[in-house]
């Protein structure tokens, strides 16, 4: 018997928010604190490891319903974490997300100086994450929280950001979101790509064997085991020059809608173009058997069906010959909307801010976030398509193509606008329940 098959993770330790998938529909909420008192903040994470969910209760006395806790470097810092344990933690995460904004294409409009205060900032100390199926339940939820942090004057909610979840399971951009789950060992948690082997579990939580066979854990071990990194970026979506780029080079409806699938790698629906090249199958978008059920390299190595440079190809190459091994490199998206969706059919920006709230989980913020970040969505190299960005979500400044192969001639689209604007954002360590208590019995 493999090894692979005796792991089992500590679930009653581990934060729900690291593993489960979010249901559908769901209502979430962001709460960022500062924290100016020592022992309030001590206060703070002693409260919160009796409020937050573990991944063992998959269900809560309010159904779907969750709270996470995750930390900064500064917020470790403010709870008085010893430096020698400080510095076992990733260099990425000590240095924060703001200071490595080049490497992950932040410039221009999206860099940290444009970003809404006080992300990016040493102010950030405490992120809370509140989900539920519902607005009424997630209130439900923040209450059942607040106790943990009202009447503590030495820690102040600095900034908030509602979120949701639609029934259609859709984005801004209109497609339907939230379909890749990578399976877990250990976890129970049942992937949605059934010809994917699950991964180590020490690709997602700190304490346990990864796919180098390596045990990554920040000391000491009571603080490291059990938690993971969470990267939190809030990205603001240009819904109306998105559909102005595709009606502006189309040909019909029809082509528009194709445009629209070759840029993601998948119809707005979720139907996916390797199973589906030549027309949407809604039903094919909504079935969750199947509309992640494929893989690349077998049948399409060359792109025609699901070009390289597709939104979904670049963030998950999968079987793919690609430079860079693809299992190394896989990590738990989440993307939850905010703002009201544009009305279809709208092609004028209305000024309202909208987009998406994403978390990034994994035990690599380098080889995990930060390398698909600038080596595959900001970079084409590694399927041999020189310096070109990703359609969509890439740091473009108009000078950008994109490449669909086609038989007789390719297809490409020039002058590439940026398309999503970052807003800011944090790199997080959320830590297992144990962790947190022994981070609120700390002393000086």
């Amino acid at each position: 018997m493999s090894e692979r098959t005796h792991v089992k993770l500590e679930l009653d330790d581990i934060q729900r928010g690291a593993l489960s998938p979010r249901p559908t529909p769901y209502a979430a909420t962001y709460i960022l604190f500062r924290i100016d008192d020592r022992e309030h903040g001590r206060e703070l994470m002693r409260r919160a490891s009796a409020v937050a969910t573990s991944a063992a209760d998959t269900v809560s006395p309010l159904g779907e319903t969750w709270v996470s806790i995750a930390l900064t470097y500064h917020g470790l810092k403010a709870l008085g974490v010893a430096q020698e344990w400080l510095d076992t933690f990733a260099w990425e995460f000590r240095q924060g997300m703001a200071a490595r904004a080049n490497a992950l294409g932040d410039i221009g409009e999206s860099s940290p100086e444009n970003w809404e205060s006080p992300l990016g900032t040493s102010d950030v100390h405490v992120v809370l994450v509140a989900l539920a199926p519902d607005s009424a339940r997630l209130e439900a939820a923040i209450d059942h929280a607040r106790p943990a942090y009202d009447a503590l004057t030495g820690v102040t909610a600095i900034w908030r950001q509602n979120c949701h979840a639609l029934p259609t399971e859709t984005e801004p951009f209109g497609y339907r979101d939230g379909i890749s789950h990578p399976a877990v060992e250990g976890s129970g948690i049942a992937g949605s790509n059934p010809l994917e082997t699950p991964l180590k579990a020490g690709e997602f939580v700190l304490g346990y064997r990864d796919e180098l066979g390596g045990i990554q854990t920040p000391q000491p071990d009571v603080l490291g085991r059990n938690g993971t990194y969470v990267v939190f970026r809030k990205l603001h979506q240009r819904v109306a020059l998105f559909r102005r780029y595709l009606k502006d080079n189309s040909t019909s409806p029809d082509d528009e809608e194709l445009l629209a699938a070759k840029i993601m790698g998948r119809w707005r629906s979720g139907a996916p173009l390797a199973l589906s090249p030549s027309q949407d199958q809604p039903g094919l978008g909504a079935d969750p058997s199947r509309n992640n059920a494929f893989l690349f390299q077998q049948d399409d190595p060359g792109g025609f069906t699901t070009p390289g440079g597709s939104h979904i190809r670049r963030g998950n190459p999968r079987d793919s010959s690609v430079a860079g091994e693809p299992r190394l490199h896989r990590m738990i998206r989440r993307g939850t909307a905010y703002g009201p969706p544009l009305p279809e059919g709208v092609l004028e920006d209305d000024g309202v801010d909208r987009g998406l709230m994403f978390a990034f989980v994994g035990a690599h913020l380098g080889r995990q976030f930060e390398f698909v970040q600038s080596e595959w969505m900001n970079d084409g190299v590694f399927f041999g398509s020189g310096d070109a960005k990703d359609p969509l979500t890439g740091s473009h400044d108009g000078s950008g193509d994109f490449t669909i192969p086609r038989r007789p001639v390719r297809r490409r689209l020039l002058s590439l606008p940026r398309f999503v604007v970052t807003r800011g954002g944090e790199y997080c360590f959320m830590p297992g329940l144990t962790a947190l208590r022994w981070l609120g019995d700390l002393t000086d």
